[in-house]
């Protein structure tokens, strides 16, 4: 089975570093997987937050297409609750003018009131399909609704919208999600997984590690910058932690590309996806480049 191969970015912050060397780095890490036959390229939106500097995707968005010159770039995604619809159609519509058939407009629920949601993401469909019928040239953005449960999907399903499914968030809610959607849509919808890989396995399990740590600190309350590099090893565990730790690792995928690789494409058959979008949340830019070099070797 071939995967299609895409990238989500959350322009992860260090611990010794800042928000501005964090942002660029999305940008060179962008650069540097253009040419590597990536499909998409997604970033985040998220707020008050010591770990994640990109809180304001559509701009780092627009940066990124000016950038590259293939692969769709895009938002994974524009948290619609805190944003006018109307707005995020314009803004998007226009950057697909400039950029046509590279923008991908990803939205999801986070961010306000639940029950307003559905209502914001069909006023949103809707300007879209009012701009593209106006006297627009191009077709717009596309458009995606990310999400890790079936309330989304269903969503999705139901106004004709591409989905993808966060694994990273909720592995065990994949298949019923997954099967929600298509029962309601003929598209094929994508998985996104957080990954770790290394030429041998070993470096990967030790950034996994760090990982597991600051995740399971976020579980319990803190808001911190990604460890340094080995601090899970050095550092003393709480039973609290090890608990969290230990549920965490259920939704990373560790190893050497032979096994990523395998467990990749296991995934994808297991829910019935042609693309995974992966995330591996490692601090510094040049093991995220090579991760991205070495899935581009390990996928058949």
């Amino acid at each position: 089975m071939s995967v299609a191969l895409s990238v989500l970015d959350q322009s992860p912050v260090a611990h010794d570093r800042d928000t501005a060397r964090a942002v660029r780095d999305t940008v060179r890490l962008a650069r540097a997987v253009d040419d590597l036959g990536y499909r998409r390229f997604w970033v985040a939106e998220h707020h008050n937050s010591a770990t994640f500097a990109g809180a304001a995707p559509v701009v780092l968005a627009a940066t990124l297409l000016e950038n590259t010159k293939q692969m769709r770039i895009g938002t994974g995604g524009v948290l619609l609750p805190r944003h006018d619809p109307a707005h995020v159609a314009e803004t998007f519509h226009l950057l697909a003018d400039l950029h046509p058939g590279r923008v991908d407009l990803g939205i999801g629920r986070a961010g306000g009131p639940a029950a307003t949601f559905p209502a914001k993401v069909d006023l949103l469909r809707r300007t879209l399909a009012q701009l593209r019928a106006g006297r627009s040239s191009g077709s717009g953005p596309a458009l995606w609704l990310l999400g890790s449960g079936t309330v989304a999907a269903e969503l999705a399903g139901e106004q004709g919208i591409d989905y993808c499914f966060g694994h990273f968030l909720s592995p065990a809610a994949a298949g019923p999600a997954l099967a929600a959607y298509t029962a309601r849509s003929v598209r094929r919808p994508t998985l996104a997984v957080r990954v770790f890989v290394s030429p041998n396995g070993r470096r990967a399990g030790v950034l996994a590690a760090d990982y597991l740590l600051w995740r399971a600190r976020k579980d319990l309350g803190a808001n911190e910058p990604l460890p340094c590099e080995g601090e899970a090893d050095r550092h003393p565990w709480t039973a609290a932690e090890r608990i969290h730790a230990a549920h965490d690792a259920g939704a990373i995928v560790v190893g050497d590309p032979a096994e990523v690789g395998v467990r990749l494409t296991e995934l994808a058959a297991a829910h019935g996806v042609e693309e995974v979008v992966v995330n591996t949340l490692a601090p510094d830019l040049a093991d995220r480049i090579r991760t991205y070099e070495l899935l581009v070797e390990a996928m058949p």
